[in-house]
């Protein structure tokens, strides 16, 4: 267990850092040129692409067993520490009430944004 949850934790680690490099040069590059919904719609592709990477590269790495609930628990480690990082960055860097962060879902770029999110967190189950 103390390694599947080890594995969750440093496959969110890895994944987030890149999602905040890409991020970082999606608002401040892309979103002004192409608007938001474009913008995600670009960034999406390579975030799942990392994610794969990581999970599979991770899971074996950590020797995390290949059943589902293993690398659904890795997963779901890696996505609950994704939210919590996500909302303490919208709150207390960029200054959003949570009730705005999660209002933001229900746009398109909201929502393609959170199924990303949701990819990644069972993307240790399809790297199986």
């Amino acid at each position: 267990m103390g390694r599947v949850v080890s594995a969750g934790a440093v496959y969110f680690l890895l994944v987030f850092a890149a999602g905040f490099a890409l991020g970082t040069f999606r608002v401040l590059v892309l979103l002004p040129r192409l608007g938001e919904l474009t913008a995600v719609m670009l960034e999406l592709p390579l975030m799942l692409a990392i994610s794969w990477v990581c999970a599979g590269w991770l899971a074996g790495r950590f020797h995390v067993p290949g059943t589902v609930a293993d690398r659904l628990m890795m997963g779901g480690v890696g996505f609950g520490l994704l939210m919590v990082a996500e909302w303490m960055l919208a709150v207390f860097v960029f200054d959003r009430p949570l009730a705005a962060q999660l209002a933001h879902y229900a746009t398109w770029p909201g929502a393609i944004g959170l199924a990303g999110q949701v990819a990644f967190g069972v993307m240790p189950v399809l790297r199986r």
